[in-house]
């Protein structure tokens, strides 16, 4: 097998620098994906700086990639893929299939799970690796150079949808209109929800409005959050941000939900008997499993749902994460290969 070229953080915080690895052979259950595009997530520059502190180095970020099949193993020759085919790995690479959470169909919370950047060598790079489980076929009306981000973020914001049991007709809030928030918003709505987008900046308004959004309110406004006390069904937290807690869960109707997807890293204090009185719940969720990123893509290519990207050639790599790391991202930015070959 030829060496992987990639670009790679020797330390946290560090440049991404000019990598190359051999991966070794080939597993049976392993397919070799050459990247065309890789999306640049959040998550990537939280890993890059060993935010979780599960980071290893020399790191290779990258878990939105979208590519050509170039090699399959023994076993995942007979799963359906075919060289040459396009498919997308997301965050994860492999699961066992046989723990109770993959059973029963739940891949992402195996217990052995293996994320695409944590411990493996991600997708800012010319091929990647991944279980032919992991390994999605994208359909033929998803555009490349997009389709990316609907592997993480996309299907974070979408499996709840699916895995609560949210009513078409809900109302819907969304904090926090960045690239989880914005796709959140065009997926509640063409679900069928009555959705607000809440955000703490009044340049967003206008394109909250047009990803999806029936109303807008200002996450940071006392008088916002007690106008619409009580109004919502569902709430979607999709940044990590501090906000006035009690207010939030105050925001909920009877029965209503307070769903994190961002990974909010300080203690969010809860008043039980809020809950307890209103009957309402508080939970959070990862990605989705196969099937439901199967359904994503479906439902994606069915109701016309995109992110907003803007790309940069990968080689150009480390201007993009300062461009995402300075909250200039619009709304999502896509990495084109550039590999000289």
């Amino acid at each position: 097998m030829k060496r992987i070229r990639a670009w790679a953080a020797q330390a946290p915080g560090a440049v991404l620098e000019a990598f190359e690895y051999d991966a070794g052979p080939l597993g049976a259950e392993d397919v070799e994906v050459q990247v065309e595009h890789c999306g640049v997530c959040h998550s990537d520059l939280s890993m890059l700086d060993n935010e979780w502190g599960i980071t290893t180095y020399p790191f290779v970020p990258g878990h939105e990639a979208i590519g050509r099949v170039v090699a399959l193993g023994a076993v995942a020759q007979t799963k359906g893929l075919q060289i040459g085919q396009r498919v997308g790995v997301g965050w994860n690479v492999r699961s066992c299939l046989h723990c109770p959470a993959c059973i029963r169909g739940d891949f992402q919370l195996c217990e052995r799970v293996e994320a695409t950047i944590v411990g493996h060598h991600g997708a800012f790079a010319d091929r990647v690796r991944a279980h032919w489980i992991w390994s999605v076929p994208i359909p033929d009306a998803l555009a490349s150079g997009s389709a990316g981000p609907l592997l993480c973020g996309g299907i974070t914001v979408f499996a709840p949808l699916l895995q609560l049991h949210v009513s078409p007709t809900a109302r819907v809030a969304v904090f926090g209109i960045g690239g989880l928030g914005h796709m959140a918003l065009m997926f509640a709505n063409a679900w069928g929800c009555e959705v607000t987008a809440f955000t703490s900046s009044p340049s967003k308004v206008q394109e909250a409005l047009t990803f999806g959004a029936r109303h807008t309110a200002s996450s940071r406004s006392a008088a916002d959050m007690q106008r619409l006390a009580g109004s919502f069904d569902f709430i979607f937290i999709t940044a990590n941000a501090t906000l006035d807690w009690d207010a939030v869960i105050g925001l909920l109707a009877p029965g209503g939900r307070l769903h994190f997807l961002g990974a909010v890293l300080e203690p969010v204090p809860v008043q039980v008997m809020s809950l307890l009185l209103g009957q309402k719940a508080v939970s959070a969720s990862p990605t989705g499993n196969r099937a439901q990123i199967d359904t994503m893509l479906s439902f994606a290519t069915h109701h016309h749902v995109a992110p907003k990207v803007e790309h940069f050639p990968m080689s150009r790599v480390n201007e993009a994460m300062d461009h995402l790391r300075a909250g200039k991202a619009s709304y999502r930015i896509v990495l084109d290969a550039d590999f000289a070959e």
